[in-house]
């Protein structure tokens, strides 16, 4: 067996490979077909029909608007704001930025992970919760700080980071039992 038969390349790793209805993003190659200047324009809005940017999309986006793949992989991967897999229903954002780290980011993403049995990146196998490292929040006087869904959580303790993620869990929970 060579050294790479039977693993997952780093792209498909990277890049599931998923069915996509690329038909979805028809009304945006409309506008911008054959404009290579548009490509952060169109993966973003691709990112919004589909809530990810999957494989297939970004190959068919390279070929619509006339650049090579490797261009819209490299600013799919380059940029923070383009996700490459799907996302739960609720992004925690925990933000890692120079304040958040001195006041503890480390103990407030470690007791996510275990709350979540997750690590960082990664989403819960029920598909509620992704968790995320950012770099910053822009929130540093409420440090150390997480995001969830554009609402913003400071002041935390590890105690207080699972007790707000509990409280999304009831919600939740009680949602589905109406």
């Amino acid at each position: 067996m060579g050294c790479c038969e039977g693993k997952e390349s780093g792209l498909e790793a990277r890049f599931p490979d998923e069915e996509v209805d690329l038909a979805l993003l028809e009304g945006v190659l409309e506008k911008y077909r054959g404009n290579p200047s548009s490509l952060i324009t169109v993966l973003q809005k691709a990112q919004d029909i589909y809530g990810y940017l999957p494989r297939k999309v970004l190959y068919h986006i390279a070929r619509e608007i006339r650049v090579k793949p490797a261009k819209v992989f490299g600013v799919a991967t380059f940029y923070a704001q383009f996700r490459l897999r799907p996302i739960g229903k609720h992004l925690i954002m925990v933000c890692h930025g120079t304040a958040c780290h001195v006041n503890g980011a480390e103990l407030i993403t470690s007791a996510l992970c275990d709350e979540l049995k997750i690590n960082e990146g990664e989403t819960t196998k029920d598909g509620l919760f992704t968790l995320q490292n950012v770099a910053c929040l822009g929130c540093c006087s409420l440090a150390p700080v997480m995001m969830i869904d554009g609402e913003a959580y400071g002041k935390l303790t590890p105690d207080k980071a699972r007790s707000i993620i509990r409280e999304i869990l009831k919600k939740e929970t009680e949602k589905e039992g109406v």
